[in-house]
C-alpha cells in the first residue's frame, strides 16, 4: 500500500483534533482547535455545529501541512466524537435548525422526569441497556422539536434531519450523500434497540420522533463515502466511526470479553468487554454496543465516574492545596499515607455505581496531626477507589473477572494514582506507549477496512507499553482501607438532599 497515513478525525467536548497515525499506530502529525462554549442559561449547554465542521477540516490540513503530507498519502479516514450530542438540520443546504445540544445539558430533565412517571423506565434499559437521563439523545429531539419553530417548520416540510456529531460530520464531509451513524452511536441515543439492532418503534412512537429524520445505522467500519474534493483538494474514503469512549476500548486492543479500559480525563469512563451477548445491569450500569465489525457486535458495561482530573483541579484551583501537578506528585511521593482522612470527590453528586445526584464532596478522618499532604493524598487515592467501586460491580454483573486494567487520559500519567489503582485492584495497570487511544481507535477502524492493518492481532502488535504498575498492597490493608472510604461514601450520600434553607 502506497499511502502512508490513516487520518483520525477526534471531535471532543471542548475541540476537535485532526491526527495522522501510520502503520505503526504512532501519531506522525496533529492539530487541535477549541470551540466556543455557549451556555443560554443555567445548567444548559450549546455548540455551533457549523464551527465544529469548520475547525475539523481545518484541523485535518493543519495536520498534513505538520508533515508535509497529501490527500494521495492518506488511506482512509476514521471519526471518533463526543457522544449524545444532537444536532437538527435542513437536509437541503445543511443549514442548522439551532446549536447542538451537547450531552452535558440538563434542559431536558423534566422530559426524563415525564418518562419515569409514564413508566417507560423498565422498557428503555431492558431495550437500550440506558437509564433515563438528559445526557442521552432522545429527549434533545424531543425538546427540539417542541421548543425550536424553525425545526417544526422543517419537520413539517419534509426537510428535517437529526443525528449526533458523527452524523453531522460525515453528511457535511460527503455533501449531504451519506445520513448515517454506527451503531455505537446509534446506542447511546435511547431509540436504539441493542438486540435487535434496529431503530425501536415503541421508543421512537413515544417520544414522537419520526423515523425519517433519524440516520441509517451503520457497521463501525467499512465504506462509508467518500469527502468532496473542495475539502482537501481530493477524494479521500470515510471508512472508520465509533463513539469517543468506544473507540478507546479498540484503541486500547480491548478486544477480548473481559478486557477492560479506564478513561481518567475529568471524569473517568470504564468500558469492559462483556462479548457477543449484551448483559443488562441491575447496579445501574450501561449495557452499550463497543462497535459492529464484519458482520459480529461486541457489547461492553459502562460506568461513569464525575470527577476525577477535575478534583485535581479542584486542589490547585479552588483549595489551593498544590500549585501545579508536579507539586502534587510530589507530596504523594513524599507522604506514606493519609493518616486515615478519605475523600469523596462527589462535587457534582455521585455517578456509578453509587448514581446519588445528592451526594456532594466530603473529607472524613481529619485529626489534629492532618496537614494539607494528606488531604491531598487522600484526594489523589480516591480517584482509584471510585474505580475500583465500577470495576467490581462490573465483576458482580458480568461474572467476568478482570486479569489487567488498560489505562489512559491525563490523570493516568501520575505514577502515584496507577500504582495505587494496581494496588487497590489488585490486578496489573498498563499504561501503553501511545495514549491518544480514542483517535488510535478511530484509525485502527478505518484502517483495517481499506487494509491497512490486515487483522486484530496486526493491530495488537503495535500497542506496546509505557509502563506496567504491579500490585505490592497487602491484602488486609487493602481490604481495610477500601471498606474505610466506602464508609466516607455512606457520609456523603445525600447531603444535598438534606440541606436546610
Amino acid at each position: 500500500m502506497s499511502e502512508k497515513y490513516i487520518l483520525a478525525f477526534d471531535q471532543g467536548t471542548t475541540s476537535s483534533r485532526a491526527i495522522l497515525f501510520n502503520k505503526n499506530g504512532e501519531a506522525a502529525g496533529q492539530w487541535q482547535r477549541p470551540h466556543e462554549q455557549i451556555y443560554p442559561e443555567p445548567g444548559w449547554v450549546s455548540h455551533n455545529p457549523k464551527e465544529i465542521f469548520f475547525n475539523i477540516v481545518e484541523c485535518a490540513k493543519r495536520a498534513m501541512e505538520s508533515v508535509g503530507a497529501s490527500p494521495v498519502d492518506i488511506a482512509a479516514i476514521g471519526i471518533t466524537n463526543q457522544r449524545e450530542t444532537l444536532v437538527a438540520w435542513d437536509k437541503r443546504n445543511g443549514e442548522p435548525a439551532c446549536d447542538a445540544i451537547v450531552w452535558q445539558c440538563r434542559r431536558t430533565a423534566d422530559l426524563c422526569r415525564q418518562a419515569r412517571t409514564d413508566g417507560m423506565e423498565d422498557a428503555l434499559r431492558r431495550k437500550t441497556g440506558l437509564l433515563i437521563d438528559p445526557y442521552f439523545s432522545a429527549t434533545k429531539i424531543r425538546w427540539t422539536l417542541d421548543n425550536i419553530p424553525r425545526a417544526r417548520a422543517l419537520l413539517e416540510e419534509g426537510n428535517l434531519i437529526a443525528g449526533t456529531i458523527d452524523s453531522w460530520l460525515i453528511w457535511n464531509l460527503t455533501g449531504g450523500a451519506r445520513h448515517v451513524t454506527d451503531y455505537t452511536n446509534a446506542s447511546r441515543t435511547m431509540l436504539f434497540n441493542i438486540h435487535t439492532l434496529k431503530w425501536d418503534e415503541e421508543l421512537l412512537d413515544y417520544f414522537k420522533i419520526p423515523v425519517d429524520i433519524m440516520p441509517e445505522v451503520i457497521p463501525s467500519n467499512g465504506y462509508i463515502g467518500a469527502t468532496r474534493k473542495e475539502h482537501f483538494g481530493e477524494e479521500i474514503p470515510i471508512t472508520g466511526v465509533a463513539g469517543d469512549q468506544h473507540a478507546a476500548l479498540f484503541g486500547q486492543t480491548c478486544f477480548n470479553t473481559g478486557d477492560v479500559k479506564n478513561t481518567y480525563g475529568t471524569g473517568c469512563f470504564i468500558l469492559k468487554n462483556i462479548g457477543e451477548q449484551p448483559i443488562i445491569s441491575s447496579k445501574k450500569l450501561l449495557t452499550t454496543i463497543a462497535w459492529h465489525i464484519d458482520g459480529q457486535t461486541v457489547y461492553a458495561m459502562e460506568g461513569s465516574i464525575f470527577n476525577a482530573g477535575a478534583a485535581v483541579e479542584w486542589m490547585m484551583k479552588e483549595a489551593r492545596l498544590a500549585d501545579d501537578v508536579n507539586e502534587i506528585n510530589e507530596i504523594c511521593d513524599d507522604t506514606p499515607d493519609t493518616q486515615g482522612v478519605y475523600m469523596t470527590p462527589a462535587f457534582s453528586g455521585l455517578g456509578a455505581p453509587f448514581w446519588d445526584m445528592d451526594a456532594r464532596g466530603i473529607i472524613c478522618g481529619l485529626s489534629l496531626s492532618s496537614n494539607r499532604k494528606h488531604i491531598v493524598r487522600a484526594v489523589m487515592e480516591s480517584i482509584a477507589f471510585q474505580s475500583k467501586a465500577v470495576i467490581d460491580a462490573m465483576e458482580d454483573e458480568t461474572g467476568l473477572p478482570m486479569s489487567r486494567l488498560r489505562v489512559d487520559g491525563g490523570v493516568s500519567k501520575s505514577r502515584f494514582v496507577m500504582q495505587f489503582q494496581s494496588d487497590i485492584l489488585n490486578i496489573p495497570v498498563e499504561r501503553p506507549k501511545v495514549t491518544e487511544t480514542t483517535a488510535l481507535g478511530a484509525a485502527y477502524l478505518a484502517g483495517l477496512a481499506v487494509g491497512f492493518y490486515k487483522d486484530l492481532e496486526d493491530i495488537s502488535r503495535n500497542h506496546i507499553m509505557d509502563e506496567i504498575y504491579e500490585p505490592a498492597m497487602d491484602g488486609a490493608v487493602r481490604e481495610e482501607r477500601y471498606r474505610m472510604w466506602l464508609k466516607a461514601v455512606e457520609r456523603a450520600k445525600d447531603w444535598a438532599g438534606g440541606q436546610v434553607g
